[in-house]
């Protein structure tokens, strides 16, 4: 699942890539989609009907319906970087539970044993 809280501005960019979508063929549909997947955290899946295509018409009807919030500026900013913090959070407990159970290396302590092997060669240890 996407957002659902935009700014304005990213509301408009939004409804200007479903415009692209609608207009475009197969592959610029998808990479159009890619677009509002990654840039904007905008999944049309979390909004439309499976099987109908969706537009920006269908935008601001859940804009209306209060499915999708606009909110000021300062208010997203926030809002995207506790996500930012909260997927760098989830990520180092993913990793860390990877090194426990053996499943992945500790590419950190690695690279700490790495410079210190490196400092030892040219102290001449």
């Amino acid at each position: 699942m996407g957002r659902n809280k935009f700014a304005q501005d990213e509301i408009e960019e939004i409804a200007r890539l479903l415009r692209l979508k609608n207009a475009g063929n197969r592959a610029r549909q998808k990479l159009v989609r890619h677009d509002l997947r990654t840039v904007y955290e905008f999944n049309i899946s979390d909004f439309n009907e499976p099987g109908r295509a969706f537009g920006e018409a269908d935008l601001q009807e859940a804009i209306r319906r209060g499915v999708i919030q606009v909110l000021d500026d300062a208010t997203i900013a926030d809002m995207k970087a506790k996500r930012a913090r909260d997927k760098a959070h989830d990520q180092a407990e993913r990793e860390r539970h990877a090194v426990e159970a053996g499943e992945m290396t500790d590419w950190k302590a690695s690279a700490r044993a790495w410079e210190e092997w490196e400092k030892s060669q040219q102290n001449g240890d």
